[in-house]
């Protein structure tokens, strides 16, 4: 049993079975040690739920690999020593913490990749759950990024002061390299060995010849190995050394510091960043289990609770595709029992292999080397016993060796086993092997485990024919070329090829006829009707799979139109709502207006004396209901001539309602939308928005300038919140909101973005700082939204 309580399977059976083959074969496919340490511990289990999620990930994986080539990830270094030192509250070197930093910016990017996949409406079954417990940390990301490179060198943004630093220290070293250029080539030349300026102990110094070493004074560092070379820091350099010296003190210092404090930075989210290292692991495991699938075109098993197990046209994975002969294997449902006879040679041993291998590979997650709609069974335990196990080391002999294994896997064996033996009871005398062979068999029925095994002893052909849920099985062969074809056939025992491989060697016919006389027809005619029954029954699987796939289609047609259907007759209701209520409303205001006319008749008629009768106020207001216009404007040419003066024009003078402006159209730029001229600000306005005007002729000497309304009748608020909205959709309400903002006449406004993966925040401050219009602009205070909003002050 492994931590999580699910088990798995022995280890001997994957050893013999070969699948640690199949693991190996992933890694080609990993880029992170995290992935790598998932593959290597990849092994099958019996959870059901843990099948069906593990298959399902390699089915999304699948699904990313065929439609955006799998999901991007770089190379990465296994961060979990580094965040278990920041645990302890030690410090990070530079390389240590740029490899955190590619993880989060690895983390970045694949939570982006989803969210991309999502909005083009990619449906996948286990991996948005992932990506859903991924932790950005984009200040900390940024903060790495800006500070470290990814060779881990401490870059001059890490701080002010180590910029400044390393200013001071390439001017010292300028300074230097001058004050020795001087030395090696003006007249001191003569006295150096070579005219090069070199580094001894981290200080600069020139190549003296050996009798000259008192022309420089100074200080000799080095020497040459023939003595004939000493290295001299003259005398006019030492202060500049030392100096140099000093200011790489102060370099090593600040590095440290700024490493320091990155690593205190880092430190309150090593369990988030242990998690995210953790999820891209599974994202790289995830692909190489895809990739990995697509290069032996594998497809996904189907799970049978009840072990009905129909492989269809299954391979071997390790084998040749292109020379490989595929086979149907079908166990569990009419018979638990497969008993494969036959010669040697002919296929039988990699048959077992192949199912057992199949099945590891199906309940660890993986797609299955076999055609489409295939089941496997769930399985606690496989047991093989397969292969010569001689144990030179144990003094035992192959048959020994073989019945010590069998001796253990009768005691661990149940009804959720799988067990495979190969030439069953091989190594002994024919007459005992044959039936210690079916006494094996039967004991293994008892316990109700599931097997298959291969056997040379003719004595089993009749086993298929006298235990229920037991079966033969053979591997074809072909009498013309003599060859075996791997072919397996189910259903059919092996049957002994002697007399026609004697014909084709060039018997004689009338001995071969003879012979023919002396075996019976009977068992033949038997393993005809036999071979004729597993044949319709293979028809009959092959055509319920093919009816499944036809049922889940017209399923899905159904269900997608009945949603449509559903979504049409909500639209409808909808619609058919709303109109009724804006017709109530118009009817409720016309009313309200003609109440209003009647009482305001009332009370003239009161006030004034004047003799107007109730009759003729109700025939006033019947009057004004039937002062209802048609629709179709064609028809009536009184409104015809009145819409056409109201037809926009460039040129013309028009009222913005929403900012309460006077402005002049230049240009229609849609349908519904006119470029407008507002004093110096030239806008996009919908026509539904302009009011066309006639300016008086007294105004025409004032300033064109028109006066704003104040804020509160501009209706434009001082907030605008962006949250929810695409990148590009969220800039371009912000272009156009800051243009009605200043409009409006604020002095601030506050834009609400939120804080997500920042790349929105980060635009937002490049386009303000950007504009001329603002005066400045800072994050919103803690209490009001912190860095989710940015409050922006005007000119």
């Amino acid at each position: 049993m492994n931590k999580k309580g699910v088990q798995k399977m022995n280890e001997k059976a994957l050893e013999v079975l070969e699948y640690n083959k199949v693991i190996k074969k992933m890694f080609q496919f990993i880029v992170t040690p995290m992935g790598e340490r998932k593959v290597r511990n990849l092994r099958p289990v019996s959870d059901l739920t843990k099948i069906k999620e593990a298959l399902a990930q390699t089915k999304d994986g699948a699904d990313i690999l065929r439609l955006k080539g799998g999901i991007p990830l770089p190379k990465l270094h296994n961060i979990q020593p580094y965040l278990k030192r920041l645990d302890i509250g030690a410090s990070l070197n530079g390389k240590e913490l740029a490899a955190i930093g590619r993880v989060l910016r690895a983390t970045n990017e694949v939570r982006r990749f989803f969210v991309d996949l999502d909005d083009e409406n990619v449906e996948l079954e286990e991996l948005y759950k992932l990506t859903d417990n991924l932790q950005v940390l984009p200040e900390i990301n940024k903060r790495l990024l800006e500070a470290v490179e990814i060779d881990g060198h401490v870059t001059d943004e890490a701080s002010s002061l180590l910029r400044s630093i390393r200013k001071s220290i390439t001017t010292t070293e300028n300074q230097l390299r001058d004050r020795l250029s001087d030395f090696i080539h003006g007249s001191s030349a003569k006295y150096l060995s070579d005219a090069v300026i070199t580094i001894r102990n981290d200080r600069y110094v020139i190549p003296v010849r050996q009798e000259y070493r008192h022309q420089f004074g100074g200080v000799v560092h080095d020497q040459s190995s023939s003595g004939q070379t000493l290295f001299v820091e003259p005398k006019a350099i030492v202060e500049l050394n030392n100096r140099l010296k000093q200011q790489q003190l102060q370099e090593k210092e600040e590095i440290r510091h700024i490493l320091q404090e990155l690593s205190e930075l880092v430190a309150p989210y090593t369990s988030e960043l242990e998690n995210n290292a953790d999820i891209l692991g599974t994202f790289d495991f995830v692909n190489a289990k895809a990739k990995y699938a697509a290069s032996i075109k594998a497809t996904e098993p189907q799970l049978s609770a009840e072990n009905d197990i129909y492989l269809r046209q299954v391979w071997h994975p390790l084998l040749n595709m292109q020379e490989v002969v595929r086979n149907d294997i079908t166990l569990g449902k009419d018979y638990q029992a497969v008993v494969i006879t036959g010669p040697n040679t002919g296929g039988k041993t990699i048959t077992l292999k192949t199912l057992g291998l199949i099945q590891m590979m199906g309940q660890s997650g993986l797609f299955i080397p076999a055609f489409e709609g295939s089941r496997i069974g769930i399985f606690k335990e496989i047991f093989a016993d397969i292969g010569d196990e001689q144990s030179i080391e144990q003094n035992l002999s192959t048959f020994s060796s073989h019945m010590t294994n069998i001796v253990s896997i009768l005691e661990d064996i149940d009804e959720h086993s799988l067990v495979l033996f190969d030439e069953l009871g091989a190594g002994t005398d024919p007459q005992e092997g044959a039936a210690l062979a079916i006494a094996i068999l039967d004991a293994v029925g008892a316990k109700g485990s599931y097997v298959l095994a291969t056997t040379h002893y003719p004595e089993l052909k009749a086993y298929g024919f006298d235990r229920s849920q037991t079966i033969n099985a053979s591997m074809e062969f072909d009498v013309n070329t003599l060859q075996p074809t791997y072919r397996l056939l189910i259903g059919i025992p092996g049957r002994s090829n002697a007399l026609d491989i004697s014909k084709r060697l060039g018997l004689d016919e009338q001995i071969i006829s003879q012979a023919r006389q002396l075996t019976h027809s009977d068992s033949q005619d038997l393993n005809d009707m036999i071979q004729d029954l597993v044949q319709k029954r293979h028809m009959a699987e092959e055509e319920h799979i093919s009816l499944q796939k036809n049922l889940q289609a017209a399923e899905k047609l159904h269900a997608d139109l009945e949603q449509e259907y559903q979504k049409f007759d909500n639209s409808r209701a909808d619609l058919l709502e709303k109109a009724k209520m804006k017709a109530n409303q118009i009817v409720e205001t016309a009313s309200q207006k003609s109440d209003k006319l009647i009482s305001e008749l009332r009370r003239m008629r009161l006030n004034v004396g004047t003799q107007v009768k109730e009759n003729e106020l109700i025939d006033a207001k019947t009057k004004m209901n039937r002062l209802h216009q048609p629709t179709n404007l064609r028809k009536n040419k009184v409104l015809q001539r009145a819409k056409r003066q109201q037809e926009f024009h460039p040129n013309d003078d028009v009222m913005v309602k929403s900012y309460g402006q006077q402005g002049v159209l230049l240009q229609k730029l849609s349908k519904n939308e006119w470029e407008v001229q507002l004093g110096i600000l030239k806008m996009k306005i919908n026509e539904s928005d302009l009011e066309k005007i006639k300016i008086k002729e007294n105004n025409a000497g004032r300033s064109a300038r028109s006066t704003l309304k104040t804020a509160s009748q501009s209706h434009v608020s001082p907030n605008l919140d962006l949250r929810g909205q695409r990148y590009e959709e969220a800039m371009t309400n912000v272009d156009r909101y800051m243009d009605a903002a200043i409009l409006a006449g604020y002095s601030s406004v506050t834009i609400v973005h939120g804080k997500g993966t920042g790349a929105l925040r980060q635009g937002i401050t490049d386009y303000l700082t950007q504009s001329r219009s603002v005066k400045s602009f800072k994050f919103a205070p803690p209490n009001a939204g912190g860095n989710g909003a940015t409050v922006v002050y005007f000119k």
